[in-house]
């Protein structure tokens, strides 16, 4: 496997790569997004998570300047998005959701289209190792391979902050496990990665920090593990047990809350709690022939927390975008074209 050169200048080290303070966009009545505080470090894949509609596209084609907010702050490597487009081409990398090709340009075509030469278009056939699909139709790639394909395109300039929107969406498992892998080849080259998704187990797989979006809002920011111990139920330890025993397991230390459950106990707390519940089994010569630990996911975690308030959630459709800012994304290189939504 070729390696990929790591860049050695951090230019944006003292300060963050991307910043939004306030951002809020309508489109008629419908508030997309209601006051968003995003702070994205150099180095890091930053997730940005929430169910569709949740306001997550809208705010990060306002920091791309493909959108102009209504109110609040952007800069990008220290830079207005919209004001200074031309500062910024070739430092910024983009993969649109719903990117597109035509279906007979083949995949050295496409590179060599984007590329600023030849020298650049073998290099990055090279890198992405897309020689063994080199003649292959975009209709003819699988999931995996499109998405390589745009992640190959997006890094051309080699970009110092990359946008990736639903980058996985519609992938088998095996796919997206493919496309995770080139996810982290990013990161590890030196370039920040702003990560689009709705699936949380990708989240929780790929970054450093996750900002959760619901409604338009951003309703928490943590670490995957963070989110996970605020808003999870805990561990769960099964063994098998009667009712009688809820009684003693819900006075071992760190445990939450206990029940039984078809002819088991259920017990739930934070990890140290293991320890515990197995030295109070012992003790009483209770060791059972299986236990079983199930650790709570960032999915589980969120449920909640990404479920609407009220029954009437705000609605969601597509918006006009500014002409100016699509033309301009039309002819930026690092972007693989498309419709965006």
């Amino acid at each position: 496997m070729t390696s990929i050169a790591t860049r050695t200048s951090t230019p944006t080290a003292d300060r963050p790569v991307l910043e939004c303070i306030g951002l809020s966009k309508t489109y008629g009545g419908h508030l997309a997004v209601d006051d968003v505080n995003l702070e994205v470090s150099a180095g890091e894949i930053y997730g940005i998570l929430g169910a569709n509609g949740a306001g997550k596209t809208t705010s990060v084609e306002c920091a791309q300047g493909l959108r102009r907010p209504d109110r609040g702050t952007i800069r990008v490597l220290g830079l207005d998005p919209v004001a200074d487009k031309a500062r910024l081409r070739g430092r910024v990398g983009s993969q649109l959701q719903q990117a597109n090709l035509p279906d007979r340009l083949k995949v050295r075509e496409a590179v060599t289209l984007f590329a600023d030469d030849r020298v650049q278009a073998r290099r990055v056939m090279d890198e992405w190792e897309l020689e063994t699909i080199a003649g292959t139709p975009f209709a003819g790639l699988s999931g995996g391979q499109r998405q390589r394909l745009f992640l190959a395109l997006a890094l051309l300039n080699d970009p110092e902050i990359v946008f990736l929107d639903e980058l996985t969406q519609g992938l088998d498992p095996a796919a997206r496990s493919e496309v995770w892998a080139l996810i982290e080849r990013v990161r590890d080259r030196g370039t920040t990665v702003v990560l689009v998704t709705h699936f949380m187990n990708e989240a929780e797989a790929l970054c450093d920090r996750v900002a959760v979006m619901r409604s338009g809002r951003v309703v928490d920011l943590d670490t995957p593990a963070g989110l996970i111990e605020r808003h999870s139920e805990g561990v769960r330890v099964r063994f098998g047990g009667s009712p009688d025993d809820v009684d003693w397991v819900v006075d071992v230390p760190l445990v939450r809350s206990a029940r039984h459950d078809r002819r088991e106990i259920v017990a739930v707390g934070p990890s140290p709690m293991i320890a515990h519940l197995g030295a109070e089994l012992v003790a009483r010569n209770r060791v059972p022939d299986e236990i079983r630990v199930a650790q709570p996911s960032l999915e589980e975690a969120l449920l909640t927390l990404l479920d609407p308030p009220d029954p009437d959630p705000r609605p969601v459709g597509p918006s006009p975008f500014d002409p100016t800012a699509l033309a301009v994304a039309a002819a930026t290189p690092t972007t693989a074209g498309g419709p965006i939504r």
